[in-house]
């Protein structure tokens, strides 16, 4: 696989059929990236499973939070890696190691590790390096715009709600 380029209709698969993921290198602190991505993805419907050995056995935004990937009850679909590029590839193995596999891994803004994404695909997981799953949900549901950034997708159908209450776009807009 190309990793300097993602197809959008790759994300947006990803994004659909995703429903558990296990991030990893969760924090508590309310200004850290993880914490505001895991947030994000809690407030649209994912289940997402804080990982981090420091925070072992606490609550993150109402989830317990595991140690280790081995630790998680159940299966995930996917692992977000945010931890840098040396640490995705022990990170990527741990992973490799679960039973069921999960389907993606998905390794943070700014972190690749080419070794551990083809041990991965080797094993038929799909691998999506330096990309943000916050930034592309935005960035495909059109909420990206709300901040003034251009999204660099044109559509003329309108925007899905993806539910009541606060104003959250869907990905699944019609016809994508």
């Amino acid at each position: 696989m190309n990793h300097e380029a993602y197809e959008d209709a790759l994300i947006r698969r990803i994004l659909r059929e995703v429903k558990t993921i296990a991030l990893v290198g969760a924090s508590a602190n309310e200004a850290r990236p993880s914490w505001i991505v895991t947030k994000y993805l809690l407030d649209r419907g994912y289940d997402v499973i804080p990982v981090n050995p420091s925070l072992a056995g606490q609550t993150l935004l109402g989830k317990t939070v595991y140690g280790s990937l081995k630790e998680i009850p159940v299966p995930v679909d996917m692992v977000e890696i945010f931890r840098n590029s040396e640490a995705a590839g022990p990170i990527t193995d741990e992973a490799l190691a679960l039973s069921p596999l999960p389907k993606v891994i998905w390794m943070q803004l700014s972190v690749r590790n080419d070794a551990a994404a083809a041990r991965a695909e080797a094993k038929g997981l799909t691998v999506i390096m330096n990309r943000c799953p916050k930034i592309e949900y935005g960035r495909l549901s059109g909420e990206i715009g709300w901040q003034g950034i251009n999204s660099r997708i044109i559509s003329n159908k309108k925007p899905q709600l993806a539910g009541k209450g606060f104003q959250k776009l869907s990905i699944n807009r019609p016809g994508t």
